[in-house]
């Protein structure tokens, strides 16, 4: 905030963490200020030694280094500066840049999103009103900030409107995932957002000790978004925490980006997200069939209807307008809108005609009703049918020996047949040759279970795939480090 009303532009970046090697957190920043115009670094003084680099290189855009938390706490501005600061803010428009989310990456190439003034403030007003925010909320967050769901729903929105948030440190809640659940308990917390994997994550790995004289009874929403929602995910977490006094009515769903600021739409707080069995046949074609028969349906949960200031269309790929009963690219125009990605106008332009956002995510609108099934970017296309990703690893998580949710489906290209064939990386904790041989084949029939032929099975040891910033297996990233490993006939470690 002050650095916003000094009149130059902030932006949250990802801390270094173990998992995360030295160099390849100095690429991401160093990726970053190139492309953003990255001047200056505030942080810690811990960090010093692992940026310093970063200044010290030659070409680096980087001008220095500050350290705000070794500053003298008792120093007061003079006139001079105190003047020169209620000048910026007298001049400063609400047009103007108020600050720069990084679309999540595996990379320093993430895509900076420029947002003004304007564009946050009328967001949190619009999107209070989609969950019925209320003075007696209270915001209960584990999000980092350097993702718009923490920024903008966990920390601007209580920001605005003067209500509490209780802010766990990221990297605590992934070895302890309870704190969560303790901050929300002891605080009477009534309103979390998570990404959909942390539902199966704390349901798997919180045990009932941690959990003693512990309540969830306060919490009217817990808001699933930044991944398609998994029914079987809302259904495992409740069905874990219910005795803890989590209410049915309370799993919602969003759906947001940063170029939007952050939420689209919103399902009715104290409701329930909607959810359609749809003919996987069907889908396959791009048409929208309601089924009821599980067997041979993807299950699909809505994530509601478009919040104000928001008006949502889906396209086909010549970016016309479809019918309700179709599958194409989302597009959005909001009073939210970003100014475009930073010294990135050929990204912009791609994403940005006539006032409209072309998101590049797949999805459908029923009564209403807006279901994300996934990015375009990402289906597969097999003998001229659409297949989703989500789909297949959906199915081949819940193989035995599989980690579950430490599965990557890509499309390989098959150059004999013309076409892409079905390729899944999967997580194992098996070591004996036997054993992954009999859990190929279970793999195999797990696809063949959902009507999908996956053609080859990559077996990895536990924490090889590569996340997004956002902390997502990512597709792209994994697709890339397997098949360079393959063409150099490198072991997988």
């Amino acid at each position: 905030m002050a650095i916003s009303s000094l009149g130059a532009i902030p932006a949250v970046l990802a801390y270094p963490n173990p998992r995360l090697h030295p160099d390849k957190f100095r690429q991401g920043i160093e990726g970053m200020s190139h492309r953003s115009g990255l001047d200056w670094i505030l942080t810690e003084k811990e960090l010093d030694t692992t940026i310093r680099p970063l200044v010290e290189k030659e070409g680096s855009t980087i001008r220095g280094i500050h350290f705000p938390l070794e500053w003298d706490k008792l120093l007061i501005p003079d006139d001079t500066f105190l003047a020169e600061i209620k000048k910026f803010n007298q001049e400063t428009k609400s047009t103007d840049p108020f600050l720069l989310q990084h679309s999540s990456g595996t990379t320093g190439l993430q895509k900076p999103v420029l947002l003004s003034h304007k564009a946050v403030l009328e967001h949190v007003k619009n999107y209070a009103e989609a969950i019925h925010l209320k003075e007696n909320d209270k915001i209960v967050s584990w999000l980092p900030l350097y993702h718009d769901m923490g920024l903008i729903a966990a920390f601007h929105l209580p920001l605005a409107f003067g209500i509490p948030s209780v802010q766990v440190d990221p990297f605590e809640w992934v070895m302890v995932p309870s704190l969560l659940f303790e901050a929300i308990s002891k605080e009477g917390g009534t309103i979390s957002w998570l990404p959909n994997f942390s539902y199966n994550m704390m349901a798997d790995k919180i045990q009932d000790y941690e959990l003693e004289n512990m309540s969830l009874e306060s919490v009217r929403m817990f808001i699933n978004c930044s991944e398609p929602v998994r029914e079987e995910s809302h259904k495992k977490f409740y069905d874990r925490f219910k005795q803890y006094g989590l209410k049915a009515n309370s799993l919602s769903a969003c759906y947001a980006m940063a170029e939007t600021t952050y939420g689209v739409t919103q399902v009715e707080p104290g409701v329930g997200p909607s959810v359609l069995l749809v003919s996987r046949l069907e889908m396959s074609k791009g048409k929208i069939k309601v089924s009821d028969d599980p067997e041979s349906s993807r299950v699909c949960v809505s994530s509601g209807k478009a919040i104000n200031g928001c008006v949502i269309k889906i396209v086909d790929e010549n970016r016309k307008e479809i019918n309700e009963d179709s599958i194409g690219e989302i597009a959005i125009k909001s009073v939210s809108m970003f100014d475009g990605y930073r010294n990135y106008p050929e990204k912009t332009a791609e994403v940005l005609e006539d006032g409209w956002y072309y998101s590049g995510d797949y999805g459908f609108k029923y009564k209403d009703e807006y279901y994300i099934i996934g990015r375009k970017k990402d289906v597969i296309i097999v003998a001229g049918n659409n297949v989703y990703p989500e789909d297949i690893e959906d199915a081949v998580s819940k193989v035995e020996g599989v980690i579950a949710g430490r599965v990557v489906a890509f499309g390989e290209e098959d150059f004999e047949i013309g076409s892409e064939q079905i390729s899944v990386i999967a997580e194992t904790n098996s070591l004996d040759e036997d054993e992954q041989k009999k859990l190929r084949m279970n793999i195999i029939k797990a696809g063949m279970d959902i009507d999908v032929t996956i053609r080859k099975i990559y077996l990895v040891p536990p924490r090889w795939l590569i996340k997004s910033s956002a902390g997502k297996p990512s597709r792209k990233a994994n697709r890339e480090r397997i098949l360079d490993l393959k063409e150099n006939k490198m072991e997988l470690k």
